[in-house]
């Protein structure tokens, strides 16, 4: 265990300075409407809403996670979900933004995924907003429990600091400024922790090449391991009955590799269909001030994503090689950027680099716990139960949902064990599923349905919690990631739903008509 440091925990105390003053800095004018403070009015530049919706999507998996698994077992998963991952979020900017801002204004106004959703199919009884609200509650209070095993992990592999008290403290920090600033102090702090994010992955990467002794030297000793950089087989640690990886002789012990087929590559690359139905980075889009900024802001993106998950990837590989038998366990491998920025850099930057995982999980989690409040506020209080609600009412209520997901998060990531991107994958998944093929159909296809898109979210939803409690275990085929049945589950009955029931109203096909000519 790392050793306490002063300089370490100097820096990081100004990073969490610096991230606190931003919520009271915006607090005023988030407060001054439910619109500035869910959406923040509509007014993001490219740079803002760019590194605002990577750096609230990747969250502390980018640099625990995902490094994680490639420290354990080698590049297969990692690679193959990074390489998923890119594809998506190209095809996500491509085809759903520019439309997704223009459609979102044209269909009232509206300030949430649930809020554009009910107004799209002009759903007057709420349904389809109150099922859009309650997925969202129960895989974001997932997805935020995640971002506190990142804190807690973070401060007990650092300092030594115990887990759950740590754990708690990082939720706490992040609940305070999401509670006063709203979408804009979120956003801001984003920025911030993209560009954090950015510098810390590429210098660690950069530094763990120089300590492993070169490219050659690390590519040699990896080879070495059955597998371990194959695209096409996976590493296989050999375990105690404890599940540790056995080491001899000072080297970690692996047995003969894995095969690693069509089913475990087609797993990886449908990461990317979960983009789709991403609310933290479709509200992003619908938040842009102008579409006309979306193909700069795409660019951003794609730059910023495509080098950070590379140089994620490559640091759990390379980690391999320069501290082979630190970690014997996939959730403690998650640790591993942690250690190896402790090991290569002065004190000082050390406590600034790591505070990137702290702004990952910081940026993700906010966004997560900020529409969670505005699901149930906005589309349930609001939408269902007072409809004549003021925007004071509907700001206190936002404001104790936000207390009651922190509570929940908490409570779900008590569990120093548990592994960050087990969890991510589920709510991922959860998402994908539910929102993805209700939100490409509405933005494309004019015949979809309010029923229609009713039975397509719950069964997108519904299969995705089958198929991995008890589908999956079966093994096989049955063993793709869930996010692809569900998807296309979800797609299927969308469609065929569509057919079997009334076509939309002449006054929703016509808005489906003329949404593109708003914003030009």
């Amino acid at each position: 265990m790392v050793s306490n440091d002063f300089w370490v925990v100097f820096a990081m105390l100004i990073y969490f300075i610096v991230v606190v003053v931003i919520g009271f800095i915006y607090a005023k004018r988030s407060n001054s409407s439910s619109e500035e403070y869910f959406l923040g009015g509509r007014g993001l530049g490219p740079w803002l809403t760019a590194l605002s919706a990577e750096a609230s999507d990747m969250s502390g998996w980018l640099l625990m996670g995902l490094p994680g698994v490639a420290y354990f077992t080698g590049a297969s998963d990692a690679m193959w979900t990074a390489i998923g991952l890119a594809i998506g979020t190209y095809l996500n900017w491509k085809f759903v933004a520019k439309r997704l801002r223009k459609y979102s204004e044209k269909a009232n106004n509206s300030i949430t995924v649930p809020d554009f959703f009910s107004n799209r199919f002009h759903d007057d009884k709420h349904i389809l907003m109150t099922i859009a609200a309650i997925i969202i509650l129960l895989f974001f209070s997932i997805y935020t429990g995640s971002c506190f095993v990142t804190c807690g992990k973070l401060f007990s592999t650092l300092f030594g600091w115990d887990y759950a008290t740590m754990m708690v403290i990082g939720a706490l920090i992040v609940f305070l400024y999401t509670f006063m600033g709203g979408y804009l102090s979120v956003c801001t702090t984003d920025l911030i922790q993209g560009t954090l994010m950015f510098f810390a992955l590429v210098t660690v990467f950069i530094g763990s090449v120089a300590a492993a002794g070169g490219v050659d030297n690390t590519v040699a000793f990896l080879q070495a391991i059955p597998g371990f950089l194959s695209g096409t087989e996976i590493a296989t640690p050999v375990l105690d009955e404890a599940g540790n990886q056995i080491v001899e002789n000072g080297a970690p012990l692996f047995a003969d590799a894995g095969t690693y087929g069509v089913i475990t590559i087609v797993s990886g690359l449908a990461w990317g269909l979960g983009y789709f139905g991403m609310p933290q980075v479709l509200v992003r889009f619908m938040s842009v001030r102008h579409s006309n900024e979306i193909k700069k802001s795409r660019m951003i993106a794609m730059i910023w994503l495509v080098v950070s998950l590379a140089s994620a990837v490559c640091i759990g590989l390379i980690g391999r090689a320069v501290i082979p038998t630190e970690f014997l366990t996939q959730s403690a491998a998650e640790s591993v950027f942690i250690v190896l920025s402790h090991m290569l850099l002065p004190s000082f930057f050390c406590g600034l680099v790591v505070s990137g995982i702290f702004a990952a999980a910081m940026s993700s989690s906010s966004s997560y716990l900020l529409i969670s409040g505005s699901a149930v506020a906005t589309n349930i209080f609001k939408g269902l139960i007072k409809r004549d609600a003021t925007d004071r009412q509907v700001m206190i209520v936002a404001r104790l949902t936000l207390v009651a997901v922190l509570l929940f998060g908490i409570f779900i990531s008590l569990d120093q064990n548990s592994s960050i991107f087990t969890i991510v994958s589920y709510a991922w998944a959860g998402f994908g599923a539910s929102f993805g093929p209700l939100m490409l159909l509405s933005l494309y296809w004019r015949r979809t349905t309010l029923p229609g898109a009713i039975a397509g979210m719950v069964s997108g939803a519904a299969t995705v919690i089958v198929w991995n409690n008890f589908v999956s275990p079966l093994g096989g085929w049955f063993g793709v990631y869930e996010l692809l049945p569900g998807f296309l589950v979800a797609l299927v009955v969308i469609v065929v739903v569509s057919l079997l029931t009334k076509e939309p109203s002449k006054e929703v096909q016509e808005e489906f008509d003329t949404y593109m000519e708003l914003d030009v």
